[in-house]
């Protein structure tokens, strides 16, 4: 009894340690990501597809923590039991797939608003996604609203609202109206699209059909990964970005 406690308290000291790791690295590539991004075109960067590629390139790394689970796996599982490498099922891959697709779309929308808004707006706009997600989540997975949220998306909401009318007003020196416009909804259009790709993912993992374990969760998102940064790299193809 005392070591099935001692388990429990194991595990869910792990799963707290992971989930903690996790918020840090999201904060940090949430918050840096659009700073450097938006250096990269201030400096003269033009190459949009090629930030767009950068935001998932990063998803061999995932690697890593699979194999290091893969060996935990093939160590107390036993030598009769024979030890898969890949938890997923063909189904859930063909949706990763697909959720990819879509989060490369959106990486290239948001890579355009950043090139061409200041970092505060672009930033605030982003923000904004909680405002569809919230939307997404009660028609997707029937999650409810809460004060908090309604009034976070109210003010989120608002803000972007009074930045709208504000253009003239921190438009980039040397930019068209036209072009802040175009990047402005287009950051909008990102905003909704990832909005709408957080509770899709949830309701991939209400579809599965199968354990959802931090093992598995990793590799969902080394699937959405690759086929992001393969929409943007054909991207690059088209827009000769390989071309120096």
């Amino acid at each position: 009894m005392d070591t099935a406690n001692t388990e429990t308290q194991a595990n869910t000291a792990m799963k707290k340690a992971l989930l903690g790791l996790n918020c840090i690295i999201l904060a940090i590539g949430n918050c840096g990501g659009p700073l450097v991004m938006r250096l990269y075109f201030i400096r003269g960067g033009k190459r949009i597809w090629f930030s767009s590629w950068l935001q998932t390139v990063g998803w061999p790394i995932i690697f890593i923590p699979l194999t290091i689970a893969y060996i935990h796996r093939h160590t107390t599982g036993g030598s009769t039991t024979k030890t898969q490498f890949f938890l997923m099922k063909p189904r859930l891959f063909i949706a990763s797939a697909t959720i990819g697709v879509l989060t490369g779309l959106d990486d290239y929308l948001t890579a355009y608003g950043v090139a061409k808004l200041p970092v505060s707006t672009s930033s605030l706009i982003i923000a904004t996604q909680l405002a569809f997600t919230a939307g997404f989540a009660f028609l997707l997975v029937k999650q409810k609203f809460t004060g908090y949220s309604i009034n976070a998306v109210v003010l989120l909401t608002v803000g972007a609202v009074i930045l709208g009318l504000h253009t003239s007003s921190d438009r980039p020196e040397g930019e068209s109206k036209k072009e802040y416009l175009l990047g402005f909804f287009l950051i909008i259009v990102a905003s909704a699209l990832y909005g709408f790709i957080l509770p899709l993912v949830e309701y991939m993992y209400s579809k599965a059909k199968q354990a959802i374990t931090y093992t598995l969760v990793l590799e969902i998102q080394m699937v959405m990964c690759f086929f992001a940064t393969a929409f943007c790299t054909v991207g690059m193809l088209i827009n000769n970005d390989f071309q120096f």
